[in-house]
C-alpha cells in the first residue's frame, strides 16, 4: 500500500503538470479556431496543423524541460537547498507557459484585424476562460509549492495565532522576572541617604521609549465562537495566494473590454501584466519581495492605469488606481522618508 507521502507527491506533480500544460493547449486552440474563421474554406487544415504545433510544442518542452528539471530536483534534494530566493517550477510556469498563453492571446485579435482589415468585426467582448485559467493554473502551481513543506492531516497553527502565543509567554515572563526583581530589591538593605550637597553629581539616564501596545484581540476558548475563531496556515494559503494576485487579474480583464483590444492599449496591458507575475518566481520570505512589487505591479499599473482613465474613460476601477498609489507612497514613506531626522520623530500617542 502507498504511503500518505508518495499519494500526496504524485497527485502534486500531476496538479502541476496539468496546470502547465493545459493553459497553452487551451488558448492556442482559441487561436487556431479563430484563424479557422477568418478562412472562406470549409477544411480544418490549418486548425488541425495549429492544434498539433501547439501538442508538439507542449510535449517537448515537458519532455525536454519539465521532466528533467522534476528528476533533478527530487533526486538531488541537496541541489534544492542550495538554490534560495527564487523557485525553478514557477520559472518554467511563467516563461513556458504564461508567456506563450499571453502571446497568442494578442494574437487572436490581430490576426482577426490583418485577414479582415478592421476591427469591427470583432467581438464585442474576448472569451474570458483562456485568460482566467492561464492565471487559475499560476496560482494553483504556487499554492502546491507552498504547500509541500506542510502535512495535508492534522491540524496546523495560523503564524498570528503563533506570535500571539509567543508574545503572551514573553510578557508572562517579563511579569515574572519584574516580581522577582522587585522581593530582591526589598530584601536588601536600604543605604544611607545623603544629603543634597553630599550628594556627587551622577548622569541621568533616560528611560527607554515606551512601546505602542496594540489593541487587545479577544480570546474564545469554547463554543460556537472558538470554532469561528480557529485558523489554519494551509487554508490562509489559498486565501492569500489569490488574494495577492486580485489586482493583476483585474488589469488583465481590462484587455477583453472592447475599447481595449480593439486599439494598440492591448499591448501595454498585457506586457506590464506579464512583468507584474515575475513576482511569483521569487519565494515568499525573499527579502526583495516588498520591493519589487512596487517597481513590477503597483508602480507600473500607476502609469497604465491613469493613462486608460484618460484615454478611454473609467474602464478600469479607480479603486485599483487608488490601490496602486497608496501602496506606492506608503512603501516610499515607511521605508525611505522614515530615516530622515524630520520624520523619525517618536510619537508616544498612538493617534
Amino acid at each position: 500500500m502507498a504511503s500518505g507521502r508518495i499519494i500526496k507527491l504524485v497527485v502534486f506533480e500531476l496538479l502541476q503538470f496539468a496546470a502547465f500544460s493545459i493553459p497553452t493547449l487551451v488558448t492556442v486552440e482559441q487561436f487556431a479556431t479563430a484563424y479557422q474563421r477568418t478562412r472562406e474554406t470549409p477544411e480544418k487544415t490549418h486548425y488541425w496543423l495549429i492544434v498539433s504545433c501547439s501538442i508538439a510544442y507542449v510535449a517537448s518542452v515537458s519532455l525536454l524541460i519539465w521532466v528533467p528539471v522534476k528528476v533533478i530536483l527530487y533526486k538531488k534534494p541537496h541541489l534544492s537547498k542550495k538554490i534560495k530566493g527564487w523557485r525553478p517550477v514557477m520559472m518554467m510556469c511563467v516563461v513556458l507557459t504564461t508567456l506563450p498563453s499571453f502571446s497568442f492571446s494578442v494574437a487572436v485579435t490581430e490576426v482577426q484585424k490583418n485577414v479582415n482589415g478592421s476591427a469591427d468585426v470583432l467581438p464585442d467582448t474576448l472569451p474570458d476562460v483562456p485568460v482566467s485559467l492561464v492565471l487559475t493554473s499560476l496560482i494553483v502551481v504556487d499554492i502546491i509549492e507552498k504547500l509541500r513543506t506542510y502535512s495535508l492531516r492534522g491540524r496546523q497553527k495560523s503564524n498570528e495565532d503563533r506570535h500571539v502565543h509567543i508574545t503572551t509567554l514573553q510578557q508572562i515572563k517579563t511579569v515574572t522576572d519584574q516580581g522577582r526583581e522587585n522581593e530582591g530589591n526589598s530584601a536588601t538593605p536600604q543605604p544611607v541617604v545623603r544629603t543634597g550637597a553630599s550628594r556627587p553629581p551622577v548622569a541621568t539616564t533616560q528611560s527607554p521609549a515606551p512601546e505602542l501596545a496594540g489593541p487587545q484581540e479577544p480570546s474564545f476558548q469554547w463554543g460556537i465562537l472558538r470554532m469561528m475563531s480557529q485558523r489554519d496556515v494551509r487554508a490562509e494559503i489559498f486565501l492569500w495566494s489569490f488574494l495577492l494576485w486580485s489586482d493583476t487579474v483585474e488589469m488583465v480583464r481590462v484587455a477583453g473590454h472592447q475599447a481595449v483590444y480593439r486599439s494598440g492599449w492591448l499591448y501595454p496591458v498585457y506586457i506590464f501584466s506579464f512583468i507584474s507575475l515575475l513576482r511569483i518566481i521569487f519565494t515568499p520570505q525573499n527579502p526583495l519581495l516588498n520591493s519589487l512589487g512596487i517597481l513590477l505591479q503597483d508602480l507600473p499599473f500607476i502609469f497604465v492605469r491613469l493613462s486608460l482613465i484618460i484615454a478611454l474613460g473609467t474602464i478600469t476601477p479607480i479603486l485599483g488606481l487608488c490601490k496602486n498609489v497608496l501602496v506606492t507612497l506608503s512603501y516610499v514613506y515607511f521605508n525611505h522618508l522614515t530615516r530622515y531626522r524630520i520624520f523619525s520623530a517618536f510619537e508616544l500617542s498612538s493617534f
